[in-house]
């Protein structure tokens, strides 16, 4: 009975990206531009790397899991978002907004996570060349696989479970353009200090040392590299620069967002539109250009379903 007269809010308002028209409608024409032409551009990564036998190799096997969870991702925030921009008023339910928090953070940590098994990947192919058909077996491919699915859900849960915990009583204006952890943990009507800092430890502390321990390990690899006097050297640079420039976009606005207080400041919305609707989208394309065999794989799929 206490919990039901607490627990007042069933639905919340988005204050959305900005109260602008004009600026509202330059995000919609580049969101909707960035969804219709890269987001058929992730799936037609899936399909290539499944259709062909030449890419069979644990990169690639990753690499069509990063474009999958991408694309998975960007039905998260940005259809919602393109809608709710003409909307106006943007309601969304407490029920709608928990869920969509889940998988913002299901996904985006089994992503964080996938780039960790990618790193350690690329390790074992240039410094462990030898062992690598042992280490990266299939079997082990796909229990990593398990294993970076199972964390990006208990770090997700955790963070549901703790905000479903808070009672909220009013006000419901969530100043953003979807429900994320910072903007819904400041509308519970109780002190939230001890509630913030275990958010920061789980999505912050872990962000932050997968970032760090990440770009170790990148530089262990690139020295590695510069060393060797192998043929693969340029690939290997390419392929480890790739990866750098991903884990860039990935890390650094989540870094902003989740290590520092809950505090609002101007630019929070500028760089959660980067982080949850332009760079997920980019990510698996940035891989691809960058990679011959998928590029002419990928071209070979095209021209044998123009030609049939």
């Amino acid at each position: 009975m206490e919990k039901e007269n607490r627990t007042v809010v069933t639905e919340f308002i988005l204050i959305g990206l900005t109260q602008s028209y004009d600026i509202q409608l330059l995000v919609f024409v580049l969101s909707l531009i960035f969804y219709i032409i890269i987001l058929p551009g992730n799936i037609l990564i899936i399909l290539t790397i499944r259709s062909d036998p030449g890419l069979s190799a644990p990169l690639y096997f990753f690499l069509g899991n990063l474009a999958f969870l991408d694309a998975s991702y960007s039905f998260i925030v940005t259809p919602r978002m393109l809608v709710d921009i003409f909307s106006e008023k943007k309601v969304i339910s407490y029920r709608s907004c928990i869920t969509q928090l889940f998988f913002l953070h299901f996904l985006g940590g089994g992503e964080g996570l996938l780039l960790v098994v990618m790193a350690f990947d690329r390790y074992i192919a240039i410094c462990r060349p030898l062992h690598y058909s042992t280490v990266m077996s299939p079997r082990a491919c796909y229990v990593m696989l398990l294993a970076l699915w199972f964390g990006g859900f208990v770090h997700s849960i955790i963070q549901v479970v703790l905000i479903l915990r808070l009672p909220f009583c009013g006000p419901n204006h969530v100043d953003n353009f979807f429900c994320d952890v910072p903007q819904v943990i400041k509308l519970a009507c109780t002190d939230t200090f001890a509630v913030e800092l275990l958010m920061v430890f789980n999505s912050g502390l872990l962000t932050l040392l997968c970032f760090l321990g990440l770009l170790t390990s990148y530089a262990v690899i690139l020295c590695h590299v510069h060393r060797s006097a192998s043929e693969g050297k340029n690939k290997a640079i390419s392929t480890c620069t790739t990866h750098v420039i991903i884990i860039f976009l990935m890390f650094g606005p989540a870094i902003f967002i989740y290590t520092r207080p809950f505090t609002a400041l101007s630019v929070d919305k500028v760089v959660s539109f980067f982080h949850t609707v332009i760079f997920p989208l980019m990510n698996p394309v940035i891989y691809t250009l960058r990679n011959q065999e998928v590029k002419t794989s990928m071209k070979k799929l095209v021209i044998r379903h123009i030609v049939c």
